[in-house]
């Protein structure tokens, strides 16, 4: 990832409004009798859902898919965000649903999959299983940063909110087509740009998500434990944001008596979207037929 640095304090500390944005996340009826909730990941898009949506609506889920708090909004606005909003949003989308299914899953991509196992751990005996798609609570993967060590330095400091990662090749796909088209977006974005963020996601990471995310991660390390809900565990072996340590982690950890790892060969970190999808698609579907 490239540095980015803004000196913007117009809109930095500003109480701006809400801008009215179009809520580009979705619902597919379903015909089972059976929902499931899937999460996008941080800077992320719904669109990165939108292949196992339709697969596992097709198999008769009804599938809800929130786009995550200020997601869509400018950057100044999204990098003032707490992990406490992105989880707000995913804990309404449950309740909006509750008690209409007999059984209701969730699922989640990255930071998507934390939101996802917090769900679990907040409604123990109503979430009927989670898959954790990519993982993320170390950026640890062989695309990482060098100087990824030195940003927690970063953290408490009014540096973070002036201080930006550019998304760099490959993206977190390996799919090559389908990198093409991020990167003919993502090579011309600058941080005023806000054009196809609905459908790519934002170009640029705020230092100060990644501050969040690890405090969601430290809030989730004391919750583990506590979790007996069914979990999957999907990720590339050569993911190039986060390790296969991600997984193990969760998976040691949690007290779910139906448990599995899952590691794919052919992909990087957006699963969803990359060579493999369609094998994600089928093991998640697989794994929450298994729990009736």
């Amino acid at each position: 990832m490239a540095v980015a640095f803004s000196l913007n304090l117009k809109n930095l500390f500003k109480s701006a409004p809400k801008p009215d944005l179009p809520d580009n996340g979705f619902e597919l009826p379903g015909q089972n009798g059976e929902a499931i909730i899937l999460i996008h990941g941080m800077t992320g898009t719904p669109h990165e859902m939108r292949f196992l949506a339709n697969y596992l609506n097709r198999q008769g889920y009804a599938v809800y898919c929130p786009r995550l708090a200020n997601h869509g909004a400018p950057i100044h606005i999204l990098q003032m965000s707490k992990w406490q909003d992105f989880y707000q949003t995913v804990r309404q989308s449950y309740l909006n649903v509750r008690g209409q299914y007999k059984h209701i899953y969730a699922g989640g991509l990255s930071m998507g999959a934390l939101l996802a196992l917090l769900l679990a751990d907040e409604f123990k005996n109503e979430i009927a299983g989670v898959s954790c798609l990519s993982p993320t609570l170390f950026y640890d993967g062989w695309n990482s940063p060098w100087y990824r060590c030195l940003l927690p330095l970063a953290y408490n400091t009014p540096l973070k909110y002036f201080f930006y990662f550019k998304e760099e090749p490959p993206y977190g796909i390996k799919n090559e087509a389908v990198r093409r088209r991020i990167h003919e977006f993502y090579s011309r974005a600058d941080l005023n740009n806000m054009e196809q963020v609905h459908q790519y996601g934002y170009p640029f990471f705020p230092l100060t998500l990644l501050y969040q995310l690890q405090k969601l991660v430290k809030h989730l390390n004391g919750r583990l434990q506590g979790i007996s809900t069914p979990v999957q565990l999907i990720q590339a072996k050569h993911d190039d944001m986060s390790s296969e340590r991600n997984s193990h982690f969760i998976y040691d950890r949690v007290r779910s008596n139906r448990k599995e790892l899952v590691f794919l060969h052919n992909s990087y970190h957006i699963i969803t979207a990359d060579q493999e999808r369609n094998a994600v698609a089928l093991h998640m579907q697989r794994f929450f037929s298994e729990q009736l």
